[in-house]
C-alpha cells in the first residue's frame, strides 16, 4: 500500500500506492490503518490525500500540532506540489495555466467552467517521450477535488488510464504526486519521489527528464 521514504520526529514521508484509498472501503483496508500498523504508531495524522488513483508523496503528521502546522500551511497554499501525469493526446496547448471554476458534473465527475469566482489554478509544463507519449508536470495552486484531472481533460489530453475523465485504457491512472517543497519550525524541506508502478512510467525518456532540473526552479508559466 505504501513504502516509507523518510522518517522525521515530527512526520513521515511515503509514498502511496495506486489503487489505494485512505479509509477502508469494503473488506480493503485503508491507507491509515495500513501505516499504523506497518510503522507500528498509532499517532498518525493525515495533513492532506491523494485520490485513489493517485500514487505518491504524502506528509503524515506524528503529533496533533505538528498537524496543525502543516494543515495551516497546506490551507495558506505555503507548501509547493508537483505532479507527473502522462497521455497518448496532444494537448491544446503545451505549457501554461489552467484557471476557473469546477462544478460537479455526472456520474462523480467534475467539470471546469468559465467562471472565475472561486477558480482552481493549475500551471504545467508537458515534453513529449515518445509518438503518442506526453509527460505533463503539473503544479496546482489550489487543491479542488479532481483538480489535476480536470485540468488535463480541458486541455483535451485525459491522464492515461483515468477512465471517469476520458483517458485511454492502461494499468493504472497515470497521476502521480512527485515532489514536495516547504518550510517547517524554520526548516527548508523539499521531497522527490518518481514514480514506481506502472508501465508506462518506466519510459527511459521519463527518467532521463527527471534528471534534468528540480521542479520548484523551474520557470513556471503565468499564463
Amino acid at each position: 500500500m505504501f513504502d516509507l521514504l523518510h522518517t522525521d520526529p515530527r512526520f513521515y514521508v511515503i509514498a502511496k500506492h495506486p489503487g489505494v484509498s485512505f479509509h477502508a472501503d469494503g473488506e480493503e483496508a485503508g491507507l491509515m490503518s495500513a501505516l499504523r500498523a506497518g510503522l507500528g504508531d498509532d499517532a498518525l495524522w493525515p495533513v492532506h490525500r491523494l485520490d485513489r488513483v493517485t500514487s505518491g508523496l504524502l506528509l503524515i503528521a506524528r503529533s496533533q500540532q505538528v498537524a496543525a502546522n502543516l494543515g495551516a500551511a497546506f490551507a495558506g497554499r505555503e507548501v509547493e506540489k508537483y505532479y507527473l501525469a502522462l497521455s497518448d493526446a496532444k494537448p491544446a496547448k503545451k505549457q501554461g495555466l489552467i484557471r476557473g471554476d469546477m462544478e460537479k458534473g455526472r456520474g462523480g465527475a467534475w467539470k471546469l467552467c468559465q467562471s472565475q469566482l472561486n477558480p482552481a489554478v493549475t500551471q504545467f509544463f508537458s515534453h513529449s517521450l515518445a509518438p503518442g507519449r506526453r509527460l505533463f508536470l503539473l503544479r496546482p495552486r489550489t487543491g479542488k477535488t479532481h483538480q489535476l484531472r480536470v485540468a488535463m481533460k480541458s486541455l483535451g489530453a485525459p491522464i492515461l488510464g483515468d477512465a471517469l475523465y476520458g483517458g485511454s485504457a492502461a494499468d493504472r491512472t497515470y497521476l502521480h504526486a512527485y515532489a514536495l517543497a516547504l518550510t517547517l519550525d524554520g526548516e527548508a524541506l523539499r521531497f522527490v519521489c518518481p514514480p514506481a508502478q506502472g508501465s508506462e512510467f518506466a519510459l527511459p525518456a521519463l527518467a532521463d527528464y527527471l534528471q534534468q532540473q528540480p521542479p520548484w526552479t523551474l520557470p513556471w508559466p503565468q499564463r
